[in-house]
Parts: structure tokens; sequence; C-alpha cells
């Protein structure tokens, strides 16, 4: 989990394809999407993506009050939101002086083992310049080439294609 330093220099670097600000609590399709896009790492980042709640646009702290009844609820996204195979993530509160943050931390399904998870019911799901989304067939990778059976090697990254 992130200590204070790296949590700051995410907070001052802005959302991107592997950080997603929110202040909004109650939006699990947007926390679902999100944790999606983050295991499904089609930028090919190889780095654990996070979704930081209770911080605005501009990356400071907007007041929100971290229970721990809000850190079993974004624990349990990990199967409320129908993702498959399971995303390894991680929940966990951060104190700084200008308020508090809940961070989710979520690491890429390749660097597991596993395959990437859909998001079931809204298609597949990839960060597309900081923004998690469905693609469209201009985007980078066409995410349905991938499916059970196919070859995928024809849009999936170098490091998440099968030998």
């Amino acid at each position: 989990m992130l200590t204070d330093a790296p949590l700051r220099a995410l907070l001052a670097g802005g959302e991107s394809d592997r950080v997603e600000f929110t202040t909004a609590l109650k939006n699990t399709a947007k926390f679902g999407e999100a944790v999606c896009a983050f295991a499904n790492d089609f930028p090919d980042q190889r780095q654990p993506g996070y979704l930081l709640l209770g911080v605005n646009d501009k990356g400071k702290p907007s007041g929100l009050t971290v229970t721990d009844a809000l850190l079993r609820r974004l624990g349990e996204l990990r199967s409320n939101v129908n993702l498959e195979p399971l995303p390894a993530m991680t929940v966990g509160k951060r104190i700084l002086p200008e308020g508090e943050v809940a961070v989710v931390e979520v690491m890429p399904s390749d660097l597991l083992g596993t395959v990437s998870p859909i998001l079931r019911g809204l298609g597949d799901i990839a960060r597309i310049r900081g923004t998690a989304r469905t693609p469209d067939r201009r985007s980078a990778f066409d995410l349905s080439s991938a499916g059970p059976g196919l070859d995928s090697s024809r849009t999936l990254p170098p490091s998440r294609q099968r030998a």
C-alpha cells in the first residue's frame, strides 16, 4: 500500500492510465470500471492502478471522512462488480494534513499469471487517455479479439501476448 510520499506524487501527477480521482461515494459502476481497467493494464505499464476516493479533479483531498464501513464497501468491490477472474487489490486509508484519502490499489492481472478481467454486463473496459471506458474500434487495442480461442497476439502489448 502507498505511503504518503508516493501518494502525494500520484495526487500531483493528476489522473492517468493508472490513477482515478473521485469524490463520489455511491458510483460503484464507476469504481468497478476503474478496477477492471487497472487490472486489464492494456497500456502495459505493469504497475498497480489507484482509485483514490476523497480526491477532487485537481488532486486535492475533498474533506471525505474515510470510515471502516467505506473501506469494507471498497474491499467488496472485487466481488460485487462482476469481475472475473477476481483482481488482486488492497484497500487502505491515508491521513494527510489536507485530509483523508481512501486508496484502492489494483495489481495488473498479467503480473499474477491470470488472464485480464472483464467487467461483465458493461463489456471490456480499458483506461484510454485517463478515462475508463469501453474502447471503440479506433482505440489502441481491440479488446474483443482477446477472447477465448482467439489470437490476441495482434492486439496485445508484447508482454501480454501468449507464446
